[in-house]
């Protein structure tokens, strides 16, 4: 019997983590929109959003280290717990990303819109879907799932790259702009390691269910 309330507790303390996830994807999608409609009340709800995900962060570490003293668990539920605890603060680090991005948003709003050699939008797409099967790999415990976000990685950090490039040259030739698009090189930025993040929480699905540290075998950019 003890044996089957733990489990009713794993089972709490895994959609207590999904509904988390739920929170830090819709801030990511939320900050990207405010960006392309110049939208400060958009800015306004990423803001909101994000003492919602630190609350929610704090929750799932107290159930997680909870259950880590009182149940002493072995083997896979061991791994499970660990794995939520990182998964937890990955997830806490994208909703800081999106209000960086909201911020930065709010700094341009005022601004005329310009041209830049830069799809936020489309990076930002790019990074949810990133999400999305992250914690499908989650929900699922799916190890397929999570090394298809492993894959996606190098991607988005082209595309980083890419925007890095062109707007340092719209820097270097058009000094009017230097601000909006010194402004676009961190949102880019932000959007680069929102993906680094969803990657990790695919590393540690596979952790927790293989038992293997594959963290280490991912390539390395050069950034």
């Amino acid at each position: 019997m003890p044996r089957i309330h733990f489990h009713q507790q794993l089972a709490e303390l895994k959609d207590k983590l999904l509904a988390m996830a739920a929170l830090a994807q819709q801030a990511v999608e939320s900050a990207v929109d405010a960006y392309v409609q110049r939208d400060e009340g958009i800015c306004q709800y990423v803001r909101e959003n994000e003492t919602a995900i630190n609350a929610a962060q704090r929750e799932v570490d107290e159930m997680a280290y909870e259950l880590l003293a009182k149940e002493q668990p072995m083997a896979i539920d061991l791994r499970f717990i660990l794995a939520v605890i990182k998964i937890n603060g990955d997830l806490e680090r994208i909703g800081d990303q999106a209000m960086s991005i909201a911020i930065r948003t709010r700094e341009l709003i005022d601004q005329p819109a310009v041209a830049l050699p830069v799809d936020i939008e489309g990076m930002g797409s790019y990074a949810s879907r990133m999400i999305r099967a992250s914690i499908q790999s989650l929900l699922e415990g799916d190890c397929k799932v999570a090394e298809s976000v492993r894959d996606m990685d190098d991607e988005i950090d082209q595309m980083n790259r890419e925007a890095r490039s062109g707007l340092t040259a719209i820097i270097q030739k058009q000094p009017d702009l230097a601000e909006h698009a010194l402004q676009t090189i961190m949102m880019s930025r932000s959007l680069e390691r929102i993906a680094d993040h969803a990657t990790n929480i695919a590393t540690d699905v596979i952790f927790w269910i293989r038992g293997a540290d594959v963290r280490h075998q991912l390539s390395t950019a050069i950034d």
